[in-house]
Parts: C-alpha cells; structure tokens; sequence
C-alpha cells in the first residue's frame, strides 16, 4: 500500500518537484497551498507523513505543527520542517513544537526521499512490538498506545520511540550519540542536539502524570530512565 504523504508548501514549483519525487520513490502525494487546506486534507484522510513548510501564508508552519499536535486526529502524524531557515534555534523552535524532522532549503528530493523513508521507519517500527510496563507507565506495543495507569498517555511518535526504548533498557545510561542510533538509527545524519529537545518533550508529555522525573539527565554522560526516582 502506497504511503499517502501531504505536502503544504505555498511555491507550486516545490510542491510539482516534491510531489513528482514522491510518486517516484513510489509513494502518494497530496498537495496544500496553506494551512487551511492541509486541515481539509487531514480531515478527508489522515496522511501517514506531513511535510510542511515554515513559511505559509496566514498561518506559519510552526503554529500549524503546534496545532496538529493538539488536535486528536493529527497528533501521532510525523512531520517533516521544509525550512531556508538553518540557524540553530529555529530548528530547535520547530522540535519544540513537535516536528520530527526537518530539511533546510536548498535540499536535494534523494535526501528528502531518505528522510522521509527514515521517518516512517521509526514511527510505524516494529521496535514498539511489545507490551512493557515500568513505574506506572504501560506500552501497547501491538495498539502503539501508552498508558499511565488505565490513562492514555497522547505521545509524538519519536517521543514514542524514545520512551519505548528508555523502557526496553531501563536504569542504564546512554550517551546521546547512542540514543541517536538506537532510535533514529544510523542512516540518517541528526544532530546530536536534537536528543535534547525530544528529551524535553517526553519529559513535559509525561508531567501531567508526575513521572517526567523517571527521565534522568546523567550530568557529563547522557541520560537514563529509572522507575527508581
């Protein structure tokens, strides 16, 4: 089955280059001018990746992203950031508000093809196969869900990845160069910063229930994950 992406991007030319790629490497692309459109489209059919520009008409990229992590319907989406903007804290912004991945303008459709293929990999996985349960917090591997308690926990799909394998591998500390390549994996260059903010985002996904401290910062080593707190 062809994996149905959605391109919001303002330029027709991008979108044509971008769409053109995708139905190449054999996937389905689907293609909105603005925010508003790329709503409509979620809503007649859940896409299984967005890419979306920073900069929209209206509404930006980043309020959008902020907006489909809210909503029910787009919250486990991923999303890859198309973004001319390369300064360290604009990407920072975009994790923050819940992108998975991001492109900086120039990109080649190769590297954006690879992207996308890695993304996918690590959201829809079979690391998350099992059910495991640690500290009050329960994964239904099979259902892709988190519990705290009998509560379902709303989780990105990296932060899913990332809690899975803290709780696969609990009490013991990892350096985020191997964080990097038990989660994201290798094949895809990420900058070791990125661990940091996704780091910050499990951690405010699990405070609601007063267990973000299990998510432990290891001061000159990395980080680690303890029922134990």
């Amino acid at each position: 089955m062809h994996k149905r992406i959605l391109i919001v991007e303002d330029e027709a030319s991008i979108r044509d280059m971008v769409s053109f790629a995708l139905r190449k490497a054999d996937m389905e692309a689907i293609a909105a001018a603005d925010a508003r459109a790329a709503q409509i489209a979620i809503a007649e059919q859940v896409p299984d990746l967005i890419l979306l520009d920073w900069m929209l008409p209206g509404m930006s990229g980043l309020d959008l992203a902020r907006r489909l992590r809210k909503e029910e319907l787009s919250r486990e989406i991923p999303i890859i950031m198309l973004t001319a903007r390369g300064e360290e804290m604009d990407r920072v912004n975009g994790l923050e508000a819940g992108v998975d991945d991001y492109v900086v303008k120039p990109f080649s459709t190769r590297e954006l093809i690879a992207r996308i293929k890695a993304v996918l990999r690590r959201s829809q996985g079979d690391d998350g196969s099992g059910m495991v349960e640690l500290g009050g917090l329960r994964i239904d591997g099979p259902a892709h869900r988190v519990f705290a308690g009998e509560e379902p926990v709303p989780i990105g799909p990296t932060e899913y990845r990332l809690l899975y394998f803290f709780m696969t591998h609990a009490e013991r500390v990892y350096t985020r160069a191997q964080l990097l390549d038990h989660v994201w994996g290798g094949s895809v260059y990420v900058e070791e910063r990125t661990v940091d903010v996704h780091i910050r985002r499990l951690r405010k996904t699990l405070e609601p229930w007063q267990l973000d401290a299990m998510v432990q910062t290891v001061r000159g080593s990395g980080y680690r994950f303890s029922a134990n707190t």
